[in-house]
């Protein structure tokens, strides 16, 4: 582990990869303005070991933090510490007034180069409006859109920074697919916790933070099969199968069996059929009349 050395904005390195460690409330935005000074302002003098190669400017340097209001808040506090180190520039070598950092910074320079210094630093302060001070996610989604052949994506992304929708999304499909095929019991104990998919996303939402201990390793749990009582009204048949033989629509299954009891032999006396005509037995005519 590398010594922890105290913090000298002026002498330190520009070059090569540096840590800065800093609490709440001890001048971190003061110091990055003071190191974006020296970045545009270059070397100090040609054994200057601690600079950058070669002056920059605003677009060459960037500058990341994490939210939007941060960003507007760096960038004015930025220009505002250029105009402040140009106006310092500017004043004679004599009785010049100002932040005392800033008057030690121009006095290592050679007087000389003050004034094309002050009109660098001038400068650097009207590019500020295209200056690479962003969010983190911004900055990505910049760099993903400026080289999409070398990153392999799409020529048009959107940046999503709430993803609340994208939870519920989530949280929906989940509830479509283990809450919808269970039985009316336990789907009775999973409503009287959460009756909604938003209510079950209120209350996991606090959980994600906690989500790395979950294993990662662990196989997916298999989603239920569909009860017949639980199936939505999509995955009903569309017609009615067929009953049994003989009975294939609802208006014939109304149809009765015949009658299964003994029929009753009923005793007849054959009358005598009128003259010229065929015997008659039973309303049926032309058929001899049975066996007495």
């Amino acid at each position: 582990m590398s010594d922890v050395t105290q913090l000298n904005p002026l002498d330190f390195p520009l070059h090569g990869s540096r840590l800065i460690e800093a609490s709440a409330g001890t001048g971190k935005t003061f110091t990055i303005a003071l190191l974006y000074v020296r970045l545009v302002l270059g070397a100090r003098s040609a054994d200057d070991d601690t600079a950058f190669e070669r002056p920059l400017t605003p677009p060459e340097i960037l500058v990341v933090t994490f939210t939007n209001a941060a960003t507007q808040e760096l960038r004015e506090r930025i220009r505002a510490r250029l105009v402040e180190a140009a106006n310092v520039f500017l004043q004679p070598v004599e009785g010049a007034e100002g932040d005392g950092l800033l008057l030690q910074l121009r006095d290592q320079y050679d007087p000389a180069t003050w004034p094309a210094c002050a009109r660098r630093l001038q400068l650097a302060a009207e590019w500020m409006d295209e200056a690479a001070v962003s969010t983190i996610h911004s900055w990505c989604y910049r760099m993903l859109r400026e080289h999409a052949f070398d990153s392999g994506s799409l020529f048009s992304l959107d940046l999503e920074n709430d993803q609340t929708e994208m939870e519920l999304e989530v949280v929906r499909d989940y509830w479509r697919s283990f809450y919808y095929p269970l039985n009316l019991d336990e789907l009775a104990t999973v409503v009287r916790h959460w009756s909604t998919p938003e209510q079950l996303h209120a209350a996991v939402r606090g959980l994600m933070p906690e989500a790395e201990a979950l294993n990662k390793n662990a196989p997916p749990r298999p989603r239920p099969s569909p009860t017949p009582a639980a199936r939505p009204p999509s995955a009903w048949p569309s017609s009615r199968p067929p009953g049994p033989s003989g009975w294939t629509s609802a208006k014939r299954c109304s149809r009765r069996p015949p009658s299964r009891r003994p029929s009753r032999a009923r005793a007849s006396t054959p009358r005598a059929a009128p003259t010229g005509s065929a015997p008659c037995v039973n309303g049926a005519k032309g058929r001899p009349p049975g066996p007495a």
